[in-house]
């Protein structure tokens, strides 16, 4: 009896499996390449993997491989020969035409080093690593850059419409850049009293964009590691209002909390400047970067330090 029940149930899975495929197989988000034949490929590219394309490394080389992929039902009996494009004008505009949050730029030819137009894959083989290399330091940190690598054509197979381009970019901002930087501490809760021997002038910080409308930029307290994370409304090209000021919440995690610190006074703009920051009004450019001193309190287990970042546009 247990005998006839196992093969039942043996058969059933059976007959379940092979429908599970079957409608797999007719299932528009799979890919039957019975029916499909030959698929060039980013696996890892377009819009859908867009946010893993932004160059947000710090340094200011930025190496990013990838591999382009022929998906087909067997490997290969020949070479596959692949054409791209590189940093088309025409591939920008059509992603900031389906996509205008921000406006993106071709990225200039000194910026970048990639001269691949053409790859080929041999025989048994279906996929192939390629490497772009891209210099933050040739680019404008108030400029949006777009570098789209793009597979063109590929003789006797199709190029895949939702991942045939890596969207490499960089998101900019206004206010991004360097700045001179000023960092004065207090062994105080108020401010009074002498200035800390950790107080510092003249050193370079660099205001990182991490959005058209939101940057990152370090404090010079402690390890001098933890960011401010600053919000503003753009109005037009060089006005601007409703700033915000926070620090970053890992940075509060790992850095002041993990050893024994706490904010006691949170960041605020323009400290000792007059008149006073107001959030509903709408800044010039200039008078903008007039905000760029920040204030807080911290108390680190045994004494307040009353810190006050100033950073000056170079």
């Amino acid at each position: 009896m247990k005998k006839k029940i196992f093969l039942k149930f043996s058969t059933l899975l059976l007959l379940t499996g092979t429908l599970f495929l079957s409608s797999c197989l007719k299932d528009s988000r799979f890919v039957d390449f019975s029916k499909v034949g030959t698929v060039v490929d980013f696996p890892l590219g377009g819009t859908l993997n867009f946010g893993s394309d932004a160059i947000t490394e710090s340094t200011d080389t930025v190496v990013r491989q990838f591999s382009i992929n022929v998906a087909s039902p067997n490997l290969p009996t020949s070479s596959t020969s692949i054409t791209l494009s590189v940093n088309d004008p025409a591939v920008i505009a059509a992603y900031n035409a389906s996509n205008t949050a921000v406006a993106f730029v071709a990225m200039p030819t000194s910026a970048f080093v990639f001269n691949t137009t053409t790859v080929t894959i041999p025989a048994g083989k279906n996929t192939a690593i390629l490497s772009v290399t891209i210099y933050k330091n040739q680019l404008d940190p108030s400029k949006s850059y777009m570098l789209p690598i793009a597979i063109v054509s590929s003789p006797g197979a199709t190029v895949s419409a939702n991942l045939g381009t890596h969207y490499f970019h960089v998101i900019g901002n206004p206010f991004a850049g360097n700045y001179t930087w000023n960092f004065t501490r207090y062994n105080t809760s108020d401010g009074s009293g002498a200035v800390s021997s950790a107080s510092f002038t003249g050193k370079t910080v660099t205001i990182s964009p991490v959005t058209p409308t939101q940057f990152e930029v370090t404090s010079g307290y402690y390890l001098a590691t933890e960011k401010y994370e600053v919000t503003f409304t753009q109005v037009d090209a060089t006005h601007f209002t409703n700033f915000q000021i926070t620090f970053n919440a890992t940075d509060v995690a790992n850095v002041f909390v993990a050893n024994g610190i706490s904010v006691t006074q949170q960041p605020v703009f323009a400290y000792g400047v007059t008149p006073a920051y107001d959030p509903n009004a709408i800044y010039s450019y200039t008078d903008a970067l007039k905000l760029f001193t920040f204030q807080y309190v911290v108390y680190n287990g045994s004494a307040s330090r009353f810190c006050i970042d100033n950073y000056v546009h170079q």
